[in-house]
């Protein structure tokens, strides 16, 4: 009966749903704490290094498991993979709402829920993967991508309400559960499509059709086309760390607004901004990669430049529209880049290494902007949150200058080598 299921030519588009909705409340319960972050400060007696401390831990916690996740998930059941981080990071969740301080706090938001994070992202990304070839692929992981737009559109305005209805603590308990639950209904209806695991002794004789730590490890960096995707998708990072966890209380402190306005209007106009425009870019992806699959790339380029006077308009702006603006071209053309980060990564990695690759990937990537919320509380006493948000354009035109000259230089070759070992 599995078989059949896995197999049905509309089932990749149920495990595509599934995963949505998983994606969806990761986004939502990593978004809560910067959404309530005023009254978590107030409630806990922390200073904005401390409370950006916080939020760097986590990512760090993220970067730095998650390239074993990445392992694991080349070698084991995806599926349970994906079930013990969405469990873990959900009950982590609900625990963080009863802590009573600045070390609790570290030990359940920053690293058991970062650890149940960090399981998710390789094994979810490979398992989308499986179940669509290069025909799909662009257009599934675009889609895929909407659910971390509303993820953190619903938890900022949600999240923001609950706290101010019935306290901060009360949106992590509310969100967690229905983690939970969600969970139990991923280990009922996803199945592996692939389950090739290879057998430890086999590994020990040398079998060269095993993917070996070191091995899966090195690919990324022998393979120059994704190395600079990496180094991409850390400036990328870097500046969405920074703008996630602040932006709620820049425009609180800024605008005067409540907390519910301000969790739901730093994130409401990027993000539908974003959604309309990652849905268009995958699609022009996939036809674009028809005749040329270096032009993912190029639209990642063109999407970083074309933010970047953006993140100047909303952090420099005194008039609420103008920042309006600005939050929303900023959301619309990093889309562009969000729709071709795993495409291009698969596109010039062999398949046996996509799970490894994408660890590696997450690892440097959340390893470098995981420093972002750290870097912004630490200048916002000297600089002001508006200019602090305004550099970070500074950071994404030097990804969008790297990521032209993979274009130029390194893809078409590290693609044909790719798919000469498929």
């Amino acid at each position: 009966m599995r078989q059949d299921i896995k197999h049905h030519k509309w089932y990749k588009w149920e495990v595509l749903a599934l995963l949505w909705m998983a994606f969806f409340l990761n986004q939502a319960d990593r978004q809560i704490y910067n959404t309530l972050l005023v009254p978590i400060k107030e409630s806990l007696k922390l200073t904005d290094g401390e409370a950006g401390l916080i939020a760097t831990l986590f990512s760090l916690v993220f970067a730095v498991l998650v390239p074993l996740s990445g392992f694991v998930a080349d070698r084991v059941s995806r599926k349970w993979i994906i079930v013990f981080s969405i469990m873990v990071w959900s009950g982590a969740t609900v625990i963080s709402g009863a802590c009573t301080g600045f070390v609790m706090f570290i030990i359940f938001r920053s690293i058991a829920t970062g650890m149940g994070e960090a399981t998710f992202g390789p094994a979810n990304y490979s398992t989308i993967a499986d179940y669509h070839d290069e025909d799909t692929r662009g257009t599934a992981m675009s889609i895929h991508q909407t659910s971390y737009y509303f993820g953190v559109i619903v938890s900022g305005l949600i999240a923001g309400w609950i706290g101010e209805m019935w306290g901060w603590r009360s949106a992590f308990y509310i969100f967690g559960a229905v983690g939970v639950l969600h969970g139990l209904i991923i280990v009922w209806r996803l199945h592996d499509k692939k389950t090739e695991v290879v057998p430890a002794a086999e590994e020990r004789k040398g079998n060269g059709d095993g993917v070996k730590f070191l091995d899966s490890m090195a690919i990324l960096f022998k393979t120059p086309t994704a190395l600079i995707l990496t180094i991409g998708f850390a400036c990328l990072i870097f500046v969405l760390q920074g703008y996630l966890t602040w932006t709620p209380t820049f425009l609180h402190e800024k605008f005067g607004m409540d907390l519910a306005r301000a969790g739901f209007n730093s994130m409401f106009y990027t993000h539908m901004a974003a959604f309309v425009g990652i849905l268009l870019a995958g699609r022009i992806s996939d036809k674009l990669a028809h005749f040329k699959p270096a032009y993912r790339i190029l639209m990642q380029s063109v999407g970083l430049i074309v933010a970047a006077p953006f993140i100047v308009l909303m952090g420099l702006s005194s008039d609420m529209w103008m920042v309006y603006l600005g939050l929303a071209g900023f959301g619309f053309a990093r889309a562009f880049f969000d729709a071709n980060t795993y495409p291009v990564l698969y596109d010039v990695i062999p398949p046996k290494f996509h799970a490894s690759a994408a660890g590696v990937m997450l690892f440097l990537g959340f390893g470098v902007g995981s420093l972002s919320p750290f870097v912004l509380g630490l200048l916002k006493p000297v600089l002001g949150l508006s200019a602090g948000i305004s550099l970070l354009a500074v950071v994404w035109v030097f990804g969008s200058l790297l990521l032209f000259a993979g274009y130029k230089i390194f893809y078409a070759r590290d693609y044909k080598i790719a798919h000469s070992q498929q």
